[in-house]
């Protein structure tokens, strides 16, 4: 990040004042896309999507050096079933039964990747159906599970990425999967986890995306208030027979294509078909950009579990300390763990600046963070920490522990904030 791009992606937010960055920009009548990586700079992504939360699509161009499509795929442009066998067959991935509801998502089984391409190979043979039904292998780590070295690039528009940052400090998770499966295969109606970003390259086939803006789903939900499983169901179009201005703008229709690149901004719901046998490469991220968002949306996490176990809470001892542990479980993180997501965060930015030297401007378009990069993270940061800190429920958490105190982590922050005034 140069610093002509810091400056402005901070008076941004500062003319925010406290709304949501996904919630501030109207919904596009079409979704971009970008040609040549040759023109078309981070700081070009970083004003004309990041920021304003809009959704584009770059092109087979952006990924054309990478190994995984040179691989995994025939010259036909179908998957390499007899690479993919001979490098992986032995994996254990999970694999999700698109035919079958499971709440608003399906069920999964874990089998080894020889065992899901046997029955992708019987699939295809018997005209896209099967007595099994229709499996898709859905969120595979092979980052963490096997070397994914050389099949692919870290495009620099999603560099910064604090949640895989994060979880690669802990060295026991991260949200970089993998996604195949036939035509007809599917994912049903959300929102990405913690309100992140996604990528997603196709490495060969097609995809169907429906895409809707922030706000949009508060048009979809039913008399109950639950949102659909399937928005071109035809049971769930029958029940809204009269589109109009109070049912909400049409979805965003992409077709992504072999070797493109889909970037999904912050809190859009999404649905998503595989037109063709398809695999793909997908991460969630977050950064300074959405991390409000991701703040929001765990206090609504919250919130919901307080109503589902409020007729116990004048009778069981601990009862927020309960609504935290029961929030973790259902949501992966609770307030504690968030925090210590911010802090790890912060302390290295914090490393980062002070290693710029008087009158140095920091690193500009090159891969990595950059120190303009650093100087803007920390804004953020303490923007949302301060609203952490003054929360009632956070206040409630057992702080003894947590080092440094939520409090003095914070005016380290600020004082990196008031002295970057004059870089």
């Amino acid at each position: 990040m140069d610093r002509e791009t810091r400056v402005f992606a901070e008076n941004h937010f500062r003319r925010l004042r406290g709304r949501l960055p996904s919630s501030v920009c109207p919904t596009p009548d079409r979704v971009d896309f970008i040609e040549n990586p040759d023109s078309f700079s981070y700081a070009d992504f970083f004003k004309g999507y990041l920021i304003p939360n809009l959704p584009c699509v770059f092109s087979s161009a952006f990924t054309e050096g990478w190994g995984s499509r040179r691989h995994w795929v025939t010259p036909s442009g179908k998957p390499d079933f007899d690479y993919l066998l001979q490098n992986y067959g032995d994996v254990v991935v999970p694999v999700a039964d698109c035919g079958v509801q499971e709440y608003n998502s399906n069920p999964k089984e874990h089998m080894p990747l020889r065992d899901y391409i046997n029955y992708w190979k019987e699939f295809i043979q018997g005209g896209y159906s099967s007595p099994r039904g229709c499996l898709y292998l859905k969120d595979w780590h092979l980052c963490r599970d096997h070397s994914a070295e050389g099949l692919f690039t870290l495009p620099v528009y999603f560099s910064s990425d604090w949640l895989n940052e994060y979880w690669d400090t802990l060295a026991v998770d991260d949200y970089r999967f993998i996604y195949m499966g036939p035509a007809g295969t599917w994912s049903p109606f959300h929102a990405d986890i913690f309100r992140s970003y996604s990528w997603s390259v196709n490495i060969c086939g097609r995809k169907k995306w429906l895409l809707f803006a922030p706000g949009q789903e508060e048009t979809l939900r039913d008399c109950h208030g639950g949102l659909p499983y399937d928005v071109t169901a035809p049971a769930f179009l029958e029940s809204r027979p009269h589109p109009g201005p109070e049912c909400g703008s049409p979805a965003l229709e992409v077709t992504q294509e072999a070797g493109e690149m889909v970037f999904v901004p912050s809190g859009w719901h999404h649905q998503v078909h595989n037109l063709e046998d398809t695999i793909s490469i997908n991460h969630n991220w977050v950064n300074g950009c959405n991390l409000a968002n991701m703040w929001h949306f765990l206090q609504q996490e919250l919130r919901a579990v307080q109503r589902e176990v409020g007729e116990w809470r004048d009778t069981m001892p601990d009862w927020h300390h309960h609504c935290q542990v029961i929030m973790r479980s259902c949501s992966g993180i609770n307030f504690e763990e968030f925090y210590h997501f911010l802090k790890v965060i912060a302390e290295r930015r914090l490393l980062l600046v002070k290693e710029i030297g008087p009158g140095e401007e920091g690193g500009g378009e090159g891969p990595g963070l950059g120190p303009q990069q650093a100087m803007f993270d920390i804004s953020r940061i303490a923007e949302v920490l301060a609203s952490v800190v003054a929360n009632p429920d956070f206040q409630r958490v057992d702080t003894s522990v947590l080092s440094p105190r939520p409090e003095d982590l914070l005016q380290q922050l600020e004082e990196a904030v008031a002295a970057m005034g004059s870089l």
